[in-house]
């Protein structure tokens, strides 16, 4: 079955190629002939394919980094540097993102490496709200409504409530680039000191961060199908590391948006 999504199909070309070069060697349980066709029988394949339990390990494995590291960087970095390390992290973490994103091959190592950065940005820009602002408990509030945000569109999609349809994956695709192009141009635009007040405590900085997390929490079904498609294609192993990838962004991604969304709401109620 052809794939919709362009990286899952940059991906099952490049495992083509490993299976079709021999990569790897062989793993007990796949020792024998399989048969493609009446008989016909092939030699088997070099590498174990990913299952949905390989990206589940994975994703929590990349989360406790994330986490470790956000908590390391709150304890060491002092106030004074929240600004630099902040910036910096985003940066890295963004040109990592896009390396991650865009190769065809999958990269624990780089992977790992970018949830270690990640989980900078996001201890530094939660001791921002927290400490620095001062919401109180803005924390524990947007980690359990991303992860319950999380959960709800595992069960729709799940359910089939929601399916990655190829004009749905098009369109959310679509919807995505054009937003992060507006928080690009709205970031530059900061830069020079003019205020879109896209993130102000006002109505339109309220409809732009619902319609964030709208998009973020359906970039989940996309997470999802992929999943399910690689493990329908029997993507090797390591790829499970690309998917949890994935997973792990979107999970940032919704959380820096409630964190948003939390402060206009605490920043309005002790007005």
């Amino acid at each position: 079955m052809k794939s919709s999504n362009p990286v899952l199909s940059r991906l099952g070309q490049a495992a083509e190629r490993e299976r079709t070069t021999g990569y790897g060697a062989p793993v007990s349980g796949y020792d024998q002939p399989y048969p493609t066709a009446p008989g016909q029988y092939a030699a088997p394949p070099a590498v174990r394919p990913m299952t949905i339990d390989d990206v589940v390990v994975k994703t929590v494995t990349l989360l406790g980094i994330t986490g470790i590291s956000a908590i390391v960087a709150w304890n060491v970095i002092p106030d004074s540097l929240i600004g630099p390390a902040w910036i910096g992290a985003a940066l890295i973490g963004l040109v990592m993102g896009l390396i991650i994103s865009f190769s065809r091959m999958a990269n624990p190592a780089l992977v790992i490496t970018y949830a270690v950065i990640e989980g900078v940005f996001v201890g530094m820009v939660s001791k921002f709200f927290q400490e620095i602002m001062g919401f109180q408990g803005i924390i524990l509030q947007a980690v359990v409504a991303t992860f319950g945000v999380f959960f709800l569109m595992a069960i729709l999609y799940k359910s089939r409530v929601i399916r990655a349809t190829p004009r749905f994956t098009k369109g959310l695709i679509a919807v995505m680039g054009g937003l992060f192009a507006v928080m690009l141009i709205n970031l530059v635009l900061s830069l020079f000191g003019v205020n879109t007040g896209l993130r102000d405590n006002g109505p339109l900085g309220y409809i732009f961060s619902i319609v964030c997390i709208t998009v973020a929490a359906l970039s989940f079904i996309l997470d999802f199908d992929q999943i399910e498609q690689g493990v329908r294609m029997g993507l090797p192993q390591r790829y499970s590391w690309t998917c949890a990838f994935g997973i792990l962004v979107g999970l940032i991604w919704l959380y820096l948006e409630i964190l948003q969304l939390l402060s206009y709401l605490q920043g309005g109620s002790r007005d």
